[in-house]
Parts: structure tokens; sequence; C-alpha cells
């Protein structure tokens, strides 16, 4: 079913995401490409989203696949072409979809040609303004300028070599090496970032989904920082919903994350954007904690959304669901922006895995083989839809990271030598890093690569349980997953519940005092999830006809609701 372009739209819409290299490939090379995401553009227009959002697709040398960008203005020829491009926004602007693509301005990559004339010219230099060189401390300057580390496991500081072969200054880079840090301060940085945006708007996309948002300004100084312990969440707003600004100010933060310096630039994009005309949107990447904090992002004068990782962060677990959904609510509203929400992206544990886990797992670490508390598949798989039929009744915006709607496990047994994430080496084997969620989609089941591709090659393997999970297996199968994102999709937009108002239910209505229980009323539709590990008996007054069930209820008796499942009921 087409989309409406309604006003605003970014305050209700389902977003998906689109990793490119990961979701079709239309030569046959064994890498996704953009006129693979053209030709599947009908299947995206039948799951009933609507906009996507793709992944990095400009030119990189492709160490972080695609995050390190060398050319902002351009299509990297892995992908296609600026061809290409157009004609895949010509598609799905003719079908209601709309394009948001995705913007890396923390970093660039080490082949950029300002990183190249940076390392070519002195010290001090115009051409090193653009970045974060330092000068080394310790005798001869042989130690980093701080004690910095990357997020991707190692120091955050490489020492370049002087054309003469000495040692030189340091240069930061929050991730990999191969992405140095570009410095914010610099008037020219912000004037060609003002003509990258100018660029795609020009083309006719309908926004930007900004990496690393929370980056970009760095504390004067660059002062030393110890981070907490691994282990803790990187959002949750539990106890601190009362936070004002002010209050913020006070909380410990990294001194390169969540500088106040980056309200400023955004301001200035969002006056950039409205120049132009329809409903241009801004969607910041912001792993900042708690959700007071993130808030701050969507501002009305600066961006429009702002991931909800809280909520992505939050366990199976119905206490921690209601006070992360009401804290949204609240928090977001209070600013005038809407609550997104997200179960899955191409950096974290597929969430038909990570709802099983049963061991700590800390954002970015991936699981392998050799991973502690390893998920119980048919587990996995029965929390994730209960999950994501609770999300989509949820008043706001959604995103869906491809191949969610089959249902698809994080990949385990990747063989080492197949992975590719930056962290897997930089770790030298530690952590294994986001592979396992960016595995090629299974389209047609008896097909080579299961339609990923003509032939083949997959740039990482696919397992062979997911010629079952293919789509076409489950297109038009009562039950399968697909089918359960198409009605839960197609209900979200003709029952309005996007724009509609969160009510919780109470023991009372309920008629059970069990606290395993999700249960709200939005509009005329009653959803009840059930995170528990029995089955609970429902009262017929709560609704006599059954939307919707992420699984089979028990029995004849609609409203016996089994464990680890949501319903959706009308009156």
């Amino acid at each position: 079913m087409v989309s409406v372009m309604t006003t605003e739209w970014w305050r209700t819409a389902a977003i998906y995401q689109i990793y490119p290299r990961s979701f079709a490939d239309a030569n046959g090379d064994g890498m996704g490409d953009l006129a693979g995401i053209t030709s599947r553009m009908p299947a995206l227009a039948e799951l009933g989203i609507d906009a996507i959002w793709l992944s990095p697709f400009q030119t990189s040398p492709q160490r972080d696949a695609g995050y390190d960008v060398a050319d902002y203005c351009d299509v990297d020829p892995l992908f296609g072409s600026l061809a290409d491009f157009d004609e895949m926004l010509a598609e799905a602007h003719a079908r209601g979809i709309r394009v948001i693509v995705d913007l890396v301005p923390n970093h660039s990559s080490d082949q950029h040609p300002w990183f190249v004339e940076a390392l070519a010219a002195a010290e001090g230099s115009a051409e090193r303004a653009r970045y974060l060189f330092r000068d080394g401390s310790g005798e001869n300057g042989d130690l980093p300028p701080n004690n910095w580390e990357s997020v991707f496991g190692g120091r955050a500081w490489t020492r370049v070599t002087n054309p003469d072969g000495s040692a030189g200054q340091w240069y930061l880079h929050l991730f990999d090496s191969s992405q140095p840090d570009f410095d914010w301060s610099n008037e020219e940085v912000r004037e060609e970032f003002r003509r990258i945006l100018r660029f795609w708007l020009d083309r006719g996309v309908d926004g930007f989904r900004v990496d690393v948002a929370h980056g970009l300004v760095k504390a004067d100084g660059l002062p030393d920082y110890t981070p907490p312990a691994e282990g803790g969440s990187m959002g949750g707003a539990a106890g601190l919903e009362g936070l004002n600004e002010g209050a913020l100010d006070e909380l410990p933060s990294a001194p390169y994350w969540a500088q106040d310096g980056v309200h400023e630039i955004y301001r200035d994009w969002r006056k950039l954007l409205e120049e132009y005309p329809g409903e241009r949107i801004l969607a910041a990447e912001a792993w900042v904690d708690p959700l007071p904090r993130t808030a701050l992002w969507v501002r009305p004068d600066e961006m429009h959304q702002a991931f909800n990782f809280a909520y992505l962060e939050t366990p199976w677990k119905a206490d921690a669901l209601r006070r992360v959904i009401d804290d949204s609510l609240a928090t977001f509203a209070s600013v005038g922006a809407p609550s997104t929400w997200v179960l899955s992206n191409h950096d974290v544990v597929r969430h038909a895995s990570r709802l099983a886990l049963t061991a700590e797992n800390p954002q970015g670490h991936g699981i392998g083989p050799k991973s502690k508390g390893l998920p119980i598949a048919e587990l996995g798989l029965r929390r994730a839809r209960a999950a994501t039929a609770l999300m989509l009744a949820l008043p706001g915006s959604a995103y869906i990271y491809q191949g969610e709607e089959l249902g698809l496990p994080e990949v385990i047994d990747l063989p080492d030598d197949a992975r590719q994430d930056p962290t897997w080496f930089r770790t030298d084997g530690e952590r294994y890093g986001r592979d396992g969620c960016r595995v090629p989609l299974p389209w047609e089941g008896t097909s080579p690569s299961y339609g990923f591709g003509p032939g083949t090659a997959s740039w990482l393997p696919q397992p062979a349980e997911w010629a079952e999970l293919a789509r076409d297996k489950q297109s038009g199968v009562e039950g399968s997953t697909l089918e359960l994102y198409k009605l839960a999709l197609r209900l979200r937009r003709e029952l309005g519940l996007a724009s509609g108002t969160l009510e919780w239910l109470g023991a009372d209505e309920l008629g059970t005092a069990s606290a395993d229980l999700v249960a709200f009323r939005n509009g005329g539709v009653t959803v009840i999830g059930n995170t528990g590990s029995a089955p609970v008996q429902l009262p017929t007054a709560l609704g006599s006809t059954v939307l919707l069930a992420s699984g089979p209820l028990d029995g004849a008796d609609a409203l016996t609701l089994p464990a680890d499942t949501t319903v959706w009921l009308s009156a």
C-alpha cells in the first residue's frame, strides 16, 4: 500500500533502515548496491513504510563499511553512480516513500583530500587546522596528547610521520585510525558541510540521519578522561525524568561527547533545511544519557528526531518498559518533538537474539561462538515479535532495521576470517563487533545467495537456516513474521496509532495484578504485552475482536495471553 505524504510526516513515520551493502545486489559482485534497492522498491512499498534511511553509500575506502567518507558528494563505485541514486530516489518518491541519507560529520576517511593535504602540510598550517592535530606529551612528544580511548578499542590518537621521516604530531580519531576527527571550531569545516547538505537537498533528499550527532565538538583543552566501568547502559532515564537543563549540566559527560557547542551547529543546519520546500528533516544518532539530555537535540530550532536508544536498550521486562515509555513520551513532548522507537539497527545485536541473551553484552561488543549467554533462538524470535507489536502501537515515529521483518537473528557463527568490523581487529578478536547484524538479506529461499544477488557471492556468508526465513517463504503465509509486520504497519496507519494518545490500563481494568503486563489503550485499540513466563487470563470486557497477535493465543480463548506475546484488541 502506498504511504501518504502528510504535514509533519516525520512525527508519525515508520522509517525503514537500509544498509546498502547488505540489502540487494543487482550486479552479482556480492555487494548490495543502489540498483538493487531500486529493484526491491515494490517490496518496500508493500511492507507499508513511509520512508527509507540509507546508511552511507558515498565514496569510501570502506575501512568502516562506508562510515569513513572520502567524498561526501559522490557515490562509491561499489554501490553505483549518482545516476543510480537519482533513479532510486525517483522510484521511492513515485511510491510515496521519502528518502533520508546518512551524513557523517564527526570524521572523514584518512583518504579524504583534506586529510591527505593535512599530512603533507606543515604543523600549524591551515590544512591541519581542519582536523585535530596536536603535539604529543612526554619526552620528545612520544606519548599521545591525552588518555582518550577509541570507541573501537585502543587509543584514540595516532602519530604521523613527517615527510623527512621524523616522528610528527598526533591526530585524534574517536573511531578507527582511518577516521580522523574534524575540528568543528574551524569555520572552513562548517562551511564545507553546509555545501554538502545543499548538494543532497538539491538532488531532492528528504533529510539526513546524522552519525555521531553527540560528537563533533570537543571540550576546550582536550582534558584527560577515564570513562566509567563497562557494562552500564548508554541510555535510559529512570529516576532522572525531572531534571531540567541546568541540572543536566551537573551530570558527568565525556569531554568528546554531548558538548554544548553541537547545538549551535544543528541550529545552523535547521535554518538551512528550512530554505528548501517541503519538509526536510534531521535525525540524530545521539548516544546521550539520560533522556532529558537527548531531548536537547530536538528542541524546536534544532533537529526533528533523535533515536531513542534508552528504549532500544530496555530489557523485555514490564516495569522497565512502562518506565521508559512514560519517560520518552513526557521528555520528548516537553520540547515539542515526537518520541521515536527503535529495537534494532546496524550497530546492535538484532533484537531477535538480544532479547534472549542471558549474559551482559555491552553495546558494540557483538556476539560470537565463544560469547557467554548465547540466545535461545525460539525464545528470541517470540520476544522479538511481541516487542515489535508493542512498539508499533506506540504514539510517535518508529524505525525498522532491514531484515527484522523476516525475524532474522544475529549471525553468531561467522568464520573469523570473514569478519570485517574494525572492532574485531582493534581488540584482537576480544570483541566480535557488528558483522553479525549486517549479513546480507535472504529474498528467495532456493536461489543462489538466497536472492540477495543473481549469483552466489555475498560479502558476508549467509547461514543455511536463512533459506526458510527468506522473504518469498514468508510472503502471504499467515502467522509469518513478515505478515505480522505488514499487518501491524497497516493497522498503525489506518487506526492513527502513531498520532494517538497513550492511556495506561490498571489492575482493575485488566482483572489481574500481574506485574508482567504492559497494557495501554491508544484510541480505540487496547494493547497488552505479556513479558512473563506464564499465560495471563484477561477479562472479556477489554475487547471482543483480536486485531493482531504476535503469536498463537492459547486455545480457543482469545483472552488468555501466552508468555512473551502481545495482542491488539478492539471493542
